[in-house]
């Protein structure tokens, strides 16, 4: 069985970064945020997502990310995108650091969530692993 540098499990279903935006006025000028369903993705992944005590790329490391997302319906698209922001200071210092991803579409209507299993590459990550 594989060693993980980090895993955590989120429950709830992910917004898509892709549909996740909205435009509101600020001062009379439009203002593009994030929709209320990412927002509250966002608190209820920050309460229950651990932090990392010595975060990936802080030794210039590069990382694999492995997500298996379980959706509620068969109509949201896969996006990770959202997920992969908020590693970041959680799991990571940056997402830059990820330079490879395995994202895997699941149903599960009962139970919505994001299992997120993390390593940290070796130097020749080129070569086949």
């Amino acid at each position: 069985m594989m060693k993980w540098d980090y895993e955590a499990t989120i429950l709830g279903e992910p917004a898509s970064k892709a549909n996740s935006r909205r435009i509101v006025q600020v001062g009379g000028s439009p203002r593009v945020i994030k929709s209320k369903k990412a927002l509250s993705y966002a608190r209820s992944f920050a309460a229950q997502c651990p932090l990392k005590s010595s975060l990936l790329d802080e030794d210039g490391s590069t990382v694999l990310v492995v997500l298996d997302i379980y959706y509620s319906s068969r109509r949201p698209d896969l996006d990770e995108s959202l997920i992969l922001d908020l590693l970041q200071e959680r799991a990571y210092k940056n997402d830059r650091s990820v330079k490879a991803r395995i994202t895997r579409w699941h149903l599960d209507r009962d139970n919505p969530r994001s299992v997120v299993r993390i390593l940290k590459l070796p130097a020749d990550y080129g070569e086949p692993f």
